[in-house]
């Protein structure tokens, strides 16, 4: 095909971003927003010689799987690539491509595939979940304040400050923030010239404690009249930390290093479970706080504990993960690259009186292969919860080295996932159990928890 030509296309896969992918004489086209089961009319913008990148033009006959979005910009905005697929269909979805990752990637049979594979754990209810919400500040056509989300793809502002994944004080929020700004001519951030004042506004929300966070990311020092801004926040009920986060850097990563405190005070704090855990403006902390808990408990159940055991946390964040198993097990090593992590997961363990978690700051690759050589350190359960990426090999061969009777493989990417238990599985373990979490609903994306254990010969 070639690029303007226009075809009729049915939809029998969503791709990696969302799009919906369907063939015409054996040419794949992805169409951004089609849903499995529609049959669509598409109109070519990008060709190459096996595939190409179509433009929805109309839907000719809905899949029954298709909904009205709950959304009105579902479709600019570059959050929910999902919103228009019925929730049981994006249940399904992933729990398929966790399947298919683990077929194709990782080489398993299917029918050892279909036999481990637990059934996805979905929400009841799959909006307002989020506790977490960055909205990039900017000026539209008209020349007006804006906060809202990134189009997809773009660095374009579509204004949108009531998010329906978000909690519904975001927008109270956003509408003090953006009247702040106009009153005090306080200049939003404009990133081709690299001038402006307030590029972001990080809002970050505790579900069980109720306590607000707000932080300004600015191109800047300092907020002119903040005593204005922060007397109008102050009044939110539950508003309990006002910062600014420093980012003078021509660059894409939103926040920077420097966290200065303009009110209230510099963190807040959630639970999880029994467990309450401080949360910092650069804090990683998961963002669905519903299905976290349904996350941790489901790791917590594959490892097994039962209170001899000594527990190795790879990638361990602020110890979300690591103090959930503490409970239960004799010692937790936990690790973590970036050290304010560590220093949240050690005020985290003092918080809950968790005196059996010792935690290193460092690359997982380097700490647990040091410490395996020179120390001769001991698992009997290791858990792994990598980035995106997976785990590098030098680690894999370390776990595989140490002999632990159980990995509990956590992965927000079944891809990389699938590759990484090939080489375990390569290497002497076998899966027991794997299920889905959808941690993000209305997005292509699924944590994934998968238990090995030792084969005993």
């Amino acid at each position: 095909m070639q690029k303007n030509d226009t075809a009729v296309v049915t939809i029998e896969d969503i791709g990696v971003n969302g799009e919906g992918i369907g063939k015409v004489d054996g040419y794949t086209l992805f169409i951004k927003d089609a849903v499995i089961g529609d049959t669509v009319e598409a109109k070519v913008m990008k060709a190459k010689k096996n595939y190409g990148y179509a433009k929805l033009l109309k839907v000719i006959d809905p899949s029954p799987a298709r909904v009205r979005p709950a959304c009105p910009i579902a479709r600019q905005c570059g959050g929910c690539q999902i919103q228009e697929m019925d929730y049981e269909k994006q249940l399904w979805f992933k729990e398929e491509k966790i399947k298919n990752n683990l077929e194709r990637i990782g080489g398993f049979d299917r029918d050892l595939i279909e036999s481990v594979t637990e059934e996805i754990c979905g929400m009841e209810s799959p909006y307002r979940y989020r506790n977490k919400a960055q909205f990039p500040i900017g000026r539209n056509k008209e020349g007006h304040i804006i906060a809202g989300f990134y189009a997809g793809r773009t660095h374009h502002i579509i204004a949108q400050d009531d998010c329906m994944l978000g909690v519904q004080v975001n927008k109270e929020i956003l509408e003090i923030i953006v009247r702040y700004m106009e009153e005090c001519q306080v200049e939003p951030y404009d990133e081709e010239k690299h001038n402006g004042l307030v590029r972001h506004v990080l809002i970050r929300y505790g579900f069980i404690t109720k306590e607000i966070m707000v932080c300004l990311v600015i191109n800047g020092e300092r907020v002119p009249n903040a005593e204005v801004l922060t007397e109008r926040l102050g009044r939110i009920l539950g508003m309990t930390s006002i910062t600014l986060s420093v980012n003078k850097e021509k660059t894409n990563v939103i926040m920077g290093k420097e966290i200065k405190s303009l009110w209230g005070q510099d963190y807040i704090t959630d639970y999880i479970g029994d467990v309450q855990y401080r949360i910092s403006p650069l804090s990683f902390y998961q963002v669905n706080p519903v299905q976290t808990e349904v996350l941790y408990n489901l790791a917590l159940s594959y490892a097994g504990l039962s209170g001899g055991e000594t527990v190795w946390d790879l990638y361990c964040g602020i110890g979300t993960i690591s103090l959930f198993l503490a409970k239960k097990a004799k010692m937790v090593y936990g690790v973590e690259i970036i050290p304010q992590a560590i220093e949240d997961a050690r005020d985290n363990a003092r918080r809950n009186g968790i005196e059996n978690a010792k935690f290193f700051v460092g690359k997982a690759e380097e700490v647990l292969p040091r410490e395996y050589e020179k120390n001769q350190v001991y698992a009997d359960v290791i858990v792994v919860d990598p980035p995106r990426k997976g785990c590098d090999e030098s680690l894999l061969d370390t776990m595989l080295r140490m002999q632990p009777k159980r990995i509990v493989y956590v992965s927000c990417d079944s891809a990389t996932l699938a590759r990484d238990l090939k080489i375990l599985c390569e290497g002497g373990y076998e899966i027991v159990k794997v299920r889905g979490v959808d941690q993000f609903p209305h997005t292509v994306h699924v944590e994934t928890v998968a238990l090995l254990i030792r084969n005993a010969v």
